[in-house]
């Protein structure tokens, strides 16, 4: 039989059959090409129409051995599809095709299938969900993409089929490479160089947000921000994130923010999008200007996938605008366990101190006692009047001017104590005005209550922790009061 003929010829026969490809170039003739000059048998297939290219065999498919398979009589649909999807996945380890997309699926699972065509043919495609995850935009049909990945055969149906690494928007590719050409322009000069970034300072007071006013990001970052720090000044330089006009907005935006002194810091943010989306952002002036810049600025634009030329130029890079507010500001809850940390640590020296002072006061004390003091300091002053009568009459005049710089220096001596003691008086009064604020006796007295089960005292939080009936204690700033639930109202 003549599939039995085909099956003996083994891969030499079989790979060309799978391949698509005839020896001869014409549909269905596979008969032996003729020799290349010096005897070659390596196949140059030429299909018919002058307008399709050349095809040259790779080598995995022009050098296999006729051997290769062994000889049987019949190939089980299961073998031949073994054998086609080696013969593709060996062939073309990876492949870049643009095309149209057509019927598109994507299915509960999270993959993404679809083909992708041309005005002659078309192939199909799936992209799993741990990279459909991270597009960074919507297929749909008809939309023309360009698609990275491997061919292989699903051998279940017999589908020649391409897997996708990845998968963009036809023309991001030529902006991907003039970003990556850019990039490596500016990272030369030693724009991106870590030695010349500033620290962000360790508290910030006015902070200037370059963004777009209407964004999802600046809402994000207000509300971390008024969350976190609702004491800080925040000022919204208003830009335009995306089009033609976007970057020199931007750049004359952030260069107001940098003349004065005015801010502490800027932070530079937008939501995400697509490659062309977040293009101002590429932006060579944009670049240069945060490169130069005399006051610390944060990046945050898109999500914690996308990169800018902004993000490296920039003092710093956050993820995404809600990180950036986190990054900015401290947390209002930490400072205030920082303040009442110190607050016990300054009690506790003190403490130390006066009961070290005391101590040492006791033993003098107690030493001067043991000595008789009172006729040693009788002894001390008539030796003492007698050297000053002595001293006045040999030295009268330099002994006076030093017990006057004597004086002066004491005078100022007492003078700085004191003023050390108010300071120090006023920082601890300052920091028990703190504590004071922070008790729960003054929230109570702002008109608040803590309610709690009459008989185990336990706080009730939520309307689920009561029933019906139940009785409750209300603690009050001034007192207490016995209450009964009559009612629950959820929200």
């Amino acid at each position: 039989m003549r599939t039995a003929r085909a099956a003996r010829r083994g891969w030499g026969a079989a790979v060309e059959v799978i391949a698509g490809v005839s020896r001869s170039g014409k549909p269905g003739d596979f008969s032996a090409p003729p020799a290349a000059p010096g005897g070659s048998r390596d196949a140059v297939v030429q299909p018919a129409g002058a307008r399709t290219p050349r095809y040259t065999a790779p080598p995995f498919v022009r050098h296999l051995p006729l051997n290769a398979f062994p000889p049987r009589d019949l190939l089980t649909p299961s073998q031949l599809n073994t054998l086609a999807r080696d013969l593709l996945e060996g062939s073309f380890p990876a492949v870049t095709v643009e095309g149209e997309i057509c019927n598109l699926s994507r299915p509960a699972s999270g993959h993404v299938y679809f083909s992708l065509k041309d005005a002659r043919a078309q192939v199909r495609c799936a992209l799993f969900r741990p990279k459909s995850q991270w597009l960074r935009f919507a297929p749909a049909n008809g939309m023309q993409v360009v698609a990275r990945g491997r061919v292989t055969l699903y051998e279940a149906r017999g589908d020649y089929q391409l897997i996708l690494d990845s998968l963009e928007e036809a023309g991001e590719g030529a902006l991907r490479r003039a970003f990556e050409e850019l990039k490596a322009r500016l990272a030369a000069e030693g724009l991106f160089d870590e030695a010349r970034k500033r620290p962000l300072p360790a508290w910030i007071r006015r902070l200037a947000v370059v963004t777009s006013p209407g964004g999802a990001a600046v809402r994000d970052v207000m509300s971390v921000l008024r969350r976190r720090c609702p004491l800080l000044e925040v000022e919204i330089l208003p830009v335009t994130v995306q089009g033609a006009t976007a970057a020199g907005e931007i750049v004359a935006a952030l260069e107001q923010a940098y003349a004065g002194g005015r801010y502490d810091a800027v932070l530079l943010t937008r939501g995400g999008g697509s490659l062309e989306d977040l293009w101002a952002f590429n932006d060579e002036r944009l670049a240069r200007t945060l490169a130069a810049a005399t006051v610390p600025t944060v990046s945050a634009v898109g999500h914690e996938i996308d990169f800018t030329l902004a993000d490296y130029a920039a003092d710093l890079r956050a993820a995404t605008p809600s990180a950036a507010a986190e990054l900015l500001v401290p947390d209002r809850r930490a400072l205030l366990a920082t303040l009442e940390r110190d607050a016990r640590r300054l009690q506790a020296v003190l403490a130390r101190r006066l009961a070290a002072a005391a101590q040492r006061s006791d033993h003098a004390w107690l030493r001067l006692r043991a000595q008789r003091p009172h006729a040693r300091l009788q002894r001390g002053r008539q030796r003492l009047e007698m050297l000053e009568r002595r001293l006045e009459a040999v030295r009268e005049a330099p002994l006076r001017r030093r017990r006057e710089r004597l004086a002066a220096l004491a005078t100022r001596q007492e003078a700085a104590i004191a003023r050390q003691l108010e300071r120090r008086g006023l920082r601890v009064a300052g920091l028990a005005r703190a504590l004071e604020a922070m008790s729960p006796l003054a929230v109570l007295g702002r008109g608040y209550g803590i309610l709690s089960d009459a008989d185990s005292g336990r706080v009730v939080a939520r309307t689920g922790d009561v029933r019906v009936g139940q009785a409750l204690r209300a603690r009050l700033a001034d007192g207490g009061l016995r209450v009964r639930v009559e009612g629950v109202d959820p929200d």
